[in-house]
């Protein structure tokens, strides 16, 4: 046994017109924020598939966040609920799978929002 102590592999789903923002706010507000997250841009919240969580759970990944906009200040208009309603089907079929749900979270934060995400 190590006597490191154990730190999670998170992979982090940023949109790229909040979450990803607020990740870089942090950063340039020198901010302290778990080193263990590795953070994927992507477009929008609900372009991430459930599938690329169960992809990044299956291969390795102790926990996965995705992070968008609030609901209702979308850059693309409805697609944060969209996430939401994607967001509720995964953590049912997590559940099916005898995967702890709590392994997944979903996180809204704004670009001005550099406190929350580094909190998250």
């Amino acid at each position: 046994m190590s006597d490191e102590p154990f730190e999670p592999k998170i992979i982090g789903f940023l949109c790229n017109w909040c979450s990803y923002r607020a990740a870089d706010l942090a950063g340039t507000s020198r901010l302290k924020y778990a080193p263990n997250v590795r953070s994927l841009r992507v477009m929008c919240s609900g372009r991430v598939d459930p599938t690329f969580v169960l992809k990044a759970l299956s291969q390795g990944a102790d926990g996965v966040m995705i992070a968008g906009c609030h609901p209702g200040e979308c850059h693309y208009i409805e697609q944060n609920y969209k996430t939401m309603r994607r967001f509720a089907m995964l953590r049912h079929t997590l559940r099916a799978l005898g995967i702890e749900d709590e392994r997944v979270r979903l996180q809204w934060a704004s670009a001005a929002e550099g406190t929350v995400l580094a909190a998250a």
